[in-house]
């Protein structure tokens, strides 16, 4: 949620302008998909892409319309339990590892639940009165913000779910898909030296009107050490030395936890890599392809991010010596805007990469800032209750827009985790 409320009210007209086309998005990245692929559950963190675009919908519907709508009816009574993701302070929330045996409601009850809330949304945000729209602006920005993060997780859960089926179906199919094993290198690693010092940290209510979460803030000092970060983020083509000097099978690279998940898991490479004679293969949103070996390494947990590093004789950087240096460039990349749906190589040794194709991990827990307070009630629990036992990535995907993603933006996940589009960017002291 925001660290603070805007100085000035966004229009009416804006505000339904970005709801809208934030709701068409969402049924955009689903279209591709046939009825049956919407409700399927591949494990526990993946949701069926019906229960996304359900949810979503219910965060609207509880939070919104039933709060500042008069006589507003729910659609449904069931789908506050069935589609409550994990908010406890507002009711109990359906067995998460269970969505996927919820054959009903079906798609076309979901789709018609979408629009019923949409229209009513709609008539809100034109007929709301002034001395409630401020608190409605701040719900409603955090609601599209949160629909922009299941969009990424859309794109995620689909890619795992298609992957599991033996034909490899493509969620897309595009000129991509013919690739052919390439033997381009990537361009060439550069390092650059940042001076350390007391620095400040965490989104700038002061000098932005923008929306952030809370979890970015407040501001606060941290001191840096002196470092140096690599120019790109690390490529296939430099993964796969790692693979082929036996990372895989050296304890000595590992944290103890990783090395007991590989051992349990039977882990050899990245999730989604095959190795089809003598060349490496991926399933991609586009398919089955031949590694790109210039293009960033992409769905590495953190324990092989860490691994890698070691390996290399570096290590990953905190959160904070990343965003002391993405602060300084402006946010351009390989973002959901340009539609590739899959990592793409650095085209130049300077700093590059550090916003979108993959999320970065960093050698940073996921924890409170100082001064740190999670708002009350349900939304309090947005971000706050996730605070152990994970830890930071930095900079978004190429799933990620464009508009959702800043220099102080704190994602988060378990150590093992590797289903999302996360990589390695190398850090050293300097």
């Amino acid at each position: 949620m925001s660290t603070a409320r805007r100085a000035e009210q966004i229009p009416r007209e804006q505000l339904l302008d970005a709801y809208s086309a934030i709701r068409r998005e969402s049924l955009a990245i689903c279209a591709p998909l046939e009825t049956e692929d919407h409700c399927i559950q591949t494990m526990v963190d993946v949701s069926p892409p019906k229960w996304h675009l359900a949810h979503t919908t219910w965060f609207f519907e509880t939070f919104l319309l039933t709060r500042f709508a008069r006589h507003y009816t729910a659609v449904h009574p069931a789908y506050d339990h069935l589609f409550n993701s994990y908010y406890l302070t507002h009711g109990q929330p359906f067995t998460r590892a269970q969505r996927g045996f919820l054959s009903r409601p079906t798609l076309k009850d979901i789709l018609h639940y979408r629009e019923t809330v949409d229209s009513a949304m709609q008539a809100l945000l034109l007929t709301l009165d002034e001395s409630h729209y401020r608190e409605l602006e701040f719900l409603l920005m955090l609601g599209l913000n949160h629909e922009q993060q299941h969009q990424e997780l859309l794109y995620t859960d689909i890619k795992h779910i298609l992957s599991h089926n033996p034909l490899k179906p493509a969620y897309l199919e595009t000129r991509s898909t013919k690739l052919k094993q390439t033997s381009a290198m990537p361009v060439s690693l550069a390092w650059q030296n940042f001076s350390g010092g007391l620095i400040e940290v965490g989104h700038d209510v002061s000098n932005s009107h923008g929306f952030a979460y809370d979890n970015e803030g407040p501001r606060h000092k941290v001191w840096l050490e002196d470092f140096a970060l690599a120019s790109r983020l690390v490529s296939n083509a430099e993964y796969l030395e790692f693979i082929n000097d036996g990372g895989y099978r050296r304890s000595e690279f590992w944290l103890s936890e990783g090395w007991a998940v590989i051992q349990q898991q039977g882990w050899l490479a990245p999730l989604y890599w095959e190795r089809r004679d003598d060349n490496w293969w991926q399933f991609s949103l586009q398919g089955m392809q031949a590694i790109d070996l210039a293009a960033p390494v992409c769905h590495v947990s953190l324990f092989e991010a860490d691994a890698y590093a070691r390996w290399a004789g570096k290590r990953l950087p905190t959160e904070f010596e990343w965003e002391q240096v993405a602060s300084q460039h402006t946010i351009a990349g390989n973002l959901r805007e340009q539609a590739a749906l899959q990592t793409l190589p650095a085209q130049s040794n300077q700093m590059t990469q550090l916003y979108g194709d993959v999320w970065e991990w960093t050698a940073s827990s996921y924890r409170a800032y100082p001064g740190y307070r999670p708002a009350a009630g349900a939304i309090g629990e947005y971000n706050g209750k996730f605070m152990s036992s994970q830890m930071v990535l930095r900079g978004g995907s190429f799933a990620t827009p464009q508009d959702h993603i800043r220099a102080s933006y704190r994602n988060f996940f378990y150590p093992a985790d590797r289903w999302q589009f996360s990589g390695i960017r190398l850090a050293e002291d300097a």
